[in-house]
């Protein structure tokens, strides 16, 4: 017991250091402590506005809302339908995982132009979806498999449809891997920052993770690392809170079913 309580104290620290580290470097300076750094961060003219949080909460939305959508329906048809084709549809799906996103973003860049959706958040929006759905597909439909398959006949013998079955019976059911598949979806497009990189030219249309990039250089070309480190905190603030009230739901998606197989 007490090796586990050991390690588990170790692995803590670890993992919590660089971040009470950002914490404190965010509110140190020259003379103390004080919360100039976080003044500097939203007063600067390559600092944070309030568009860029505007920015990156829309993008945000879109990409949740989206990605729990098509996951959902497309974790149910996986899960509970038969049809020919699943499994190999399912695997190339998988197959996605193993492609570095990074080496299609300039296909997608051209694509968007095309679509008329090249500089827009709702372009982004919809290549965050697209990073999202292969390990959300996979969630989705081990969750909805962990349902007891008695609940959804009853709901037949009721006189249920599909879709009224999924609203009513299924989706209940499975509100941890929704929780899960929702709450990873916003960490990834909340601290994105390659893809918007690439895919936005507009400063007023940047997100919250290029305006604190954007500030990094101070005057004479020095690194303003205490703005950086009060944009750090700043990003990772709203991550912190979601985790904390969804953790029991979170932990509950990982450990009933939504790993299954």
């Amino acid at each position: 017991m007490r090796t586990y309580w050991f390690t588990g104290t170790a692995l803590a620290i670890l993992f919590l250091f660089p971040l009470l580290w950002s914490g404190w470097a965010s509110v140190r300076t020259d003379t103390g402590f004080g919360t100039e750094n976080y003044v500097r961060l939203f007063t600067s003219g390559n600092g944070i506005q309030p568009v860029h949080v505007l920015n990156s909460v829309l993008v945000s939305t879109m990409t949740v809302a989206g990605t729990l959508v098509v996951s959902t329906f497309a974790g149910y048809a996986f899960g509970r339908f038969r049809f020919p084709g699943r499994d190999l549809l399912f695997l190339l799906t998988l197959a996605i995982l193993m492609v570095p996103y990074a080496t299609i973003l300039i296909a997608l860049y051209v694509l968007l132009g095309w679509l008329g959706l090249e500089d827009s958040l709702i372009g982004l929006s919809l290549v965050l979806i697209v990073f999202q759905l292969p390990f959300s597909v996979f969630m989705m439909r081990n969750s909805f498999e962990a349902v007891p398959i008695e609940l959804e006949e009853s709901a037949r013998v009721d006189g249920c449809t599909s879709f009224g079955t999924l609203v009513r019976i299924m989706l209940p059911a499975v509100r941890p891997g929704l929780v899960t598949v929702g709450l990873f979806a916003f960490l990834a497009s909340w601290s994105e920052f390659f893809a918007p990189l690439i895919l936005l030219n507009s400063t007023d249309k940047f997100t919250t993770v290029l305006a604190v990039v954007n500030m990094r250089t101070a005057s004479h070309g020095s690194i303003d690392y205490a703005a950086l480190e009060a944009g750090v905190v700043f990003m990772a603030a709203p991550c912190l809170v979601l985790f904390a009230f969804m953790q029991r739901s979170y932990v509950r998606g990982f450990t009933s079913g939504a790993l299954k197989g």
